[in-house]
């Protein structure tokens, strides 16, 4: 049972929105389904990914969502919003886009591999952390295996799922020394390739390379973006809490 009272928190959603990206109109419908199903109300802010590069351009949010459409404008606005997520504890979701950045800030800045890159942003790049897909995702739906344990797991409830894609690239190298490094993949399709990462000890990190904002017909928020939701509020009660 819902609370009457709405709970209100401040979410940054980092990308270049465009009515051409069907995610992108997605959203608005998102977010009256939260606040009417579940009394959760975000108050989101569009931050283009040019803006991101600011230093304190995502501070100040109760969650950071970085939304599909990639190449993004700016590769590197949108490093610099997840880095202030991971390092600042503030919950963060990326999706698509947002899924394969996360991995490649954190291959960048945790693991010691600065030269690494994305295929899509540098084509010719030696050492392409993603790259093309075998068999492109874009407009599939495929099966995604969720591991016992996982982050993941809790929030979709499920062994397994069913979503949708519109990507061409995923994870194709360092696995060994990403998880190392305190990333976990608590999601893969059927053939074992990543489609979820998660950073234990996190209030709240999670990405999918699928995109959750697809999903039925935006009048039910999937779990993903209701758990974000929850942790943002969670986030804006203790913010809120905390001594000035």
């Amino acid at each position: 049972m819902t609370s009457s009272t709405a709970q209100i928190a401040k979410v940054a959603l980092v990308g270049d929105r465009s009515p051409n990206v069907v995610s992108h109109t997605r959203i608005p419908l998102l977010l009256d389904a939260l606040a009417e199903r579940d009394r959760l109300v975000l108050d989101t802010y569009w931050i283009p990914s040019e803006d991101a590069e600011a230093p304190d351009a995502v501070r100040g949010f109760d969650a950071v969502w970085v939304v599909p459409g990639s190449p993004y404008r700016s590769e590197a606005g949108v490093l610099a919003a997840i880095r202030t997520a991971r390092e600042d504890g503030v919950p963060f979701l990326g999706t698509c886009g947002g899924f394969q950045h996360a991995l490649l800030e954190f291959a960048r800045n945790v693991c010691g591999l600065p030269d690494i890159a994305h295929a899509e942003n540098d084509p010719d790049a030696p050492d392409p952390l993603l790259a093309l897909l075998a068999c492109s995702l874009e407009g599939h739906e495929d099966t995604v295996l969720l591991t016992p344990g996982s982050l993941a797991h809790s929030v979709i409830g499920a062994e397994r799922t069913v979503e949708r894609y519109s990507c061409r690239y995923g994870l194709a190298r360092h696995f060994d020394t990403i998880t190392a490094h305190g990333l976990r993949f608590g999601g893969h399709d059927t053939d074992g390739q990543v489609r979820m990462a998660e950073l234990p000890g996190h209030p709240f990190f999670l990405a999918s390379l699928f995109q959750p904002e697809l999903s039925g017909d935006g009048s039910r928020p999937h779990p993903m973006v209701r758990a974000l939701a929850r942790a943002a509020v969670e986030h804006a009660a203790r913010t809120e809490r905390q001594p000035v």
